[in-house]
């Protein structure tokens, strides 16, 4: 064991640097183990009811932290090494072993030099899981001539040697494995491909590198050679909810009342014959439904389970703000103190905007909590790994979490106007090349739907971020996105919060909630969707339909519509101006608001 000092912001223990994760630490490559290995004693216990609802049983829990100068006693994280091959800088040996000074280890040689990880690790393809390349015995494998009998039986373990040579080429042919006992050598690129460790028979363990190796527990899914600082060796997957007293969404209301009603049971009794239709619409006038919602009820066909746990979170904030926005000023104290504003209709600014955008708070006070699920190797498809691999992963798992105070701007859009627009065809046609690109990715199904609601509302929260920053006082950076914008959810969504979120006081500063006054905030807006008027790519911004990751941007691009990826919900994927402008013949949900302003003026 060595004891490496290294600072890590707390946020930073979630993602990139959570349980799971490979971290460079002054020369060193180490690994998270996961949270059974944290000193419960040193690791405060995280209040969040609603995220805990949904992640199901366990505790949220903050890593072990400390301020000022590190002690002996100071609560710290552990890390293991990994990968525990590494080479020589000096001499070139390659080998698992550790130097000593004066008694204690050191990452040197025994000829001074320093270690250094080797670059390629072994990652499961379905399996999620990675472990170390056993060099010597990769280098004494193959199925070319240099396999011989005396290759096969060397035991010349340490003189396994890392080295470059300029003979062979170029790239990876130049980076060789030799041995200095039977004289093999062998080049990394015979280690690329996705079927080069299984041809030589290096099989997956099933373990992550801080688990003890089980017997017999052999992974039936075949290893592959990557680069250990590779993005795709750790795919974290959060959950984040805002502590908020969550309000029971409207269409549950309507159902409770409808199960309730004396009449229902024969709805269910009398189901899809006439007497049933007849006994709906009773029911359906008494409780304030539609007489489809009550056979629909009887039928079985509402679920009460979320599709998505973030989904379902986010239906009781989007109640919760729809109720603060009714409430007006917040006299309250506590988490979560949002003042509502409706914005007049009769006012200077443009009907076109006033008529659509209906709500508006001012967040002045709101908590977050994020907490880390489990993280995924080399594909969004592969095993999900949760953050807790202890006893009681079953009965009460441990994931790491971080409180986060912070204010913000809600918006709240017209259901009416905005289900008007997003029934055209034309809209309905530019929302379904995002739509195909999605369903045809291997990974992109984990990102939210981009119905033409969603696209329009997530981009025009870019566009307000990059605004915002000129105006708040905060880098763009600290800004973050939530987008409520769901037709297909029981209750319809149009919204857009955009708020910060830090470990301490500099997340409520004031610059940004004072910006949500209905007088300051609609200047905003139109300053916004000037700037994305005209991009400086612009005509080839403005006429592609294919840009980003994956294709699956359409007109938006780092001139115009981009933000930093920590504050985007979908990493800057799913925008389009032109669901927002107009545009090449597709009619913007603001698309004449920029032109009722100019001509006023």
């Amino acid at each position: 064991m060595e004891r490496i000092l290294h600072d890590l912001r707390l946020s930073e223990t979630i993602t990139p640097f959570g349980v799971g994760a490979i971290v460079d630490v002054l020369g060193e490559s180490l690994i998270a183990p996961d949270t059974s290995w944290w000193d419960r004693k040193s690791a405060p216990e995280v209040s969040c009811e609603r995220l805990l609802a949904r992640l199901g049983a366990g505790v949220l829990r903050q890593a072990p932290s400390h301020s000022g100068r590190a002690a002996k006693e100071t609560a710290h994280l552990l890390y293991w090494r990994f990968p525990t091959w590494r080479f020589c800088e000096r001499c070139t040996k390659l080998s698992q072993l550790t130097g000593r000074n004066k008694g204690r280890w050191s990452n040197n040689c025994d000829c001074g030099g320093a270690l250094v990880p080797m670059r390629y690790v072994a990652v499961c393809e379905k399996g999620s899981h990675i472990q170390d390349i056993h060099w010597f015995m990769w280098a004494h494998r193959g199925r070319d001539a240099g396999v011989t009998e005396s290759v096969r039986h060397c035991r010349a373990y340490k003189e396994l040697r890392f080295v470059r040579s300029s003979q062979h080429g170029e790239g990876l042919a130049s980076l060789r494995v030799e041995c200095n006992g039977c004289k093999r050598s062998r080049p990394l690129s015979d280690l690329v491909g996705g079927e080069s460790l299984h041809r030589d028979g290096v099989r997956c363990g099933g373990t992550q590198p801080w688990e003890e190796p089980k017997p017999g527990n052999v992974c039936e899914h075949k290893l592959i050679a990557v680069q250990r600082g590779a993005t795709g060796n750790y795919i974290a997957e959060r959950l984040s909810a805002l502590d908020i007293p969550e309000e029971r969404p409207q269409s549950v209301g309507t159902a409770d009342r409808i199960r309730s009603h004396i009449y229902f049971e024969k709805v269910v009794a009398d189901n899809g014959g006439p007497q049933a239709e007849m006994v709906a619409e009773w029911i359906a006038n008494e409780v304030g439904a539609t007489a489809e919602e009550v056979l629909n009820l009887a039928d079985g066909g509402i679920d009460d389970s979320p599709e998505s746990p973030l989904l379902d979170l986010k239906d009781g904030e989007w109640a919760a703000f729809v109720k603060k926005l009714e409430g007006g000023r917040d006299h309250g104290v506590g988490d979560f103190v949002v003042d509502g504003w409706a914005v007049p209709s009769d006012s200077a600014w443009p009907t076109e905007l006033t008529s659509r955008l209906v709500g508006v708070g001012q967040v002045r006070r709101v908590r977050e909590v994020r907490a880390l699920r489990g993280f995924r190797r080399h594909s969004a498809e592969a095993a999900l790994i949760t953050a807790d691999l202890g006893p009681d992963r079953r009965r009460r798992p441990v994931y790491p979490a971080i409180e986060m105070f912070g204010e913000g701007i809600f918006l709240r859009f017209d259901e009416d106007r905005i289900s008007e627009w997003e029934n055209l065809p034309d809209v309905r046609a530019r929302a379904e090349i995002l739509i195909g690109r999605r369903e045809a990715s291997e990974w992109a199904h984990r990102l939210d739907v981009p119905e033409p609601r969603f696209i329009a509302l997530h981009t025009l929260a870019h566009l307000l971020i990059r605004r915002l920053a000129f105006a708040s006082g905060y880098a763009s950076a600290s800004l973050q996105e939530r987008i409520y914008a769901n037709s297909e959810r029981p209750d319809r969504t149009a919204g857009i919060l955009i708020y910060t979120a830090a470990g301490d006081a500099q997340g409520t500063l004031g610059g940004l909630v004072r910006l949500g006054a209905p007088d300051k905030l609609l200047p905003l807006l139109l300053a916004a969707l000037s700037d994305a008027d005209v991009c400086s790519n612009d005509p080839v911004c403005i006429e592609s339909d294919r840009q980003g990751v994956a294709q699956l941007n359409l007109s938006a691009c780092h001139g115009c519509a981009l933000v930093s990826e920590t504050s985007c919900e979908t990493g800057n994927r799913l925008l389009d101006r032109q669901l927002v402008l107009g545009g090449g013949g597709v009619t913007g949900l603001l698309d004449h608001v920029l032109d009722e302003v100019r001509s006023s003026t």
